[in-house]
């Protein structure tokens, strides 16, 4: 599960902070960025009292909602390298709490930008975004960075907000990036994304603790899928070389290639202990949803030469792993 740090690296940093750092892709970047940075000293986010997820890594508390605990712990930390996780980061829960959605993506990154331009005006800020703010664009062709957004979703307007106030907010010595990253899946994945809820079903399924039924929302729908670690390997790249970028950067992370949810699914039949049918669940069907996400992400492969490394299959392999052993631990 571990990712390898990059080999690109041309940038030092000595302190450096994670927001995010107890969610699916913060566990893996704090494996990652320990790796590739093990002098500096590190800060993951945390409430009080409670440890950071990885042992590497020193817990710093503060609340993003509030201004003041922001701007006292930026104060304190005066990092030189930024990476913003924390966010709500399910398109279908945005629907349902929109208000909390803004709150966390948008309120907590302007608090976080006030203080970082206060107390660290040069320092690299890598702000986790989404594809998804491309949205109903995605229907004209494949995504680039200078395709018009047109989100359909709370969580993606939150986002592409929270975008524009960055590059307004921090001052012109800070150096921006944001990442726009295409599905990504792997291990540790929370069940309300579509990929970790199937393996978690087949797992309840594989253990006689649940019919043999898979329960889905519309499987035609065709997406870029990605490996979480190669994700987390196109975050280190794009640190890596911060210092050659301009002040206010994007970009797509992506594989260039599209597969329908569908093709996923048997692929986990397939590695499924027990066979199992696939029933549509009307209350799994996302509202605005769009066939087909293509990107090609020529854009960080020109800045960083990143390229995926991982095949799908092994990743649902992983996966289904995961889950298994998540459900044998929990017994």
């Amino acid at each position: 599960m571990s990712v390898e740090p990059t080999s690109t690296s041309t940038a030092r940093y000595e302190r450096i902070l994670v927001t995010g750092g107890s969610g699916f892709v913060g566990r893996h970047l704090l494996e990652a960025l320990a790796g590739a940075y093990p002098e500096a000293q590190r800060l993951s986010l945390a409430r009080p009292g409670e440890p950071a997820p990885d042992r590497r890594w020193t817990p710093i508390a503060f609340d993003l909602l509030d201004p003041k605990s922001v701007d006292a712990a930026i104060a304190q930390a005066q990092p030189d390298l930024v990476i913003h996780l924390a966010a709500q980061a399910s398109a279908a829960q945005s629907f349902l709490a929109a208000e909390e959605t803004w709150r966390v993506n948008f309120d907590g990154a302007f608090n976080l930008a006030s203080a970082l331009a206060r107390h660290a005006p040069a320092a690299v800020l890598l702000f986790a975004s989404t594809a998804d703010v491309y949205g109903a664009s995605l229907v004209d062709g494949p995504a680039h960075e200078d395709m018009v957004p047109r989100p359909l979703s709370v969580y993606a307007r939150s986002k592409l907000a929270a975008e524009s106030m960055l590059a307004d907010v921090l001052p012109k010595t800070a150096r921006l990036i944001v990442a726009r990253p295409f599905s990504h899946i792997g291990p540790g994945q929370d069940k309300r994304f579509a990929v970790s809820s199937f393996a978690a079903q087949i797992v309840e399924i594989e253990s006689g603790r649940a019919e043999p039924r898979l329960s889905v929302g519309d499987l035609s729908v065709q997406r870029d899928f990605l490996d979480v670690r190669d994700v987390i390997d196109a975050y280190l790249r794009l640190i890596a070389v911060a210092p050659g970028l301009p002040d206010r950067n994007v970009f797509d992370i992506a594989s260039g290639e599209t597969r329908p949810l569908a093709s996923l699914v048997e692929k986990m039949r397939a590695l499924a202990r027990r066979d199992f049918e696939i029933v549509v669940d009307p209350a799994r069907l996302r509202p605005a949803d769009i066939p087909i996400a293509r990107c090609d992400a020529a854009k960080l492969r020109a800045a960083t030469g990143w390229s995926p490394r991982r095949a799908i299959d092994e990743t649902l392999v992983d996966l289904l792993d995961y889950c298994r052993a998540a459900a044998e631990a929990a017994k």
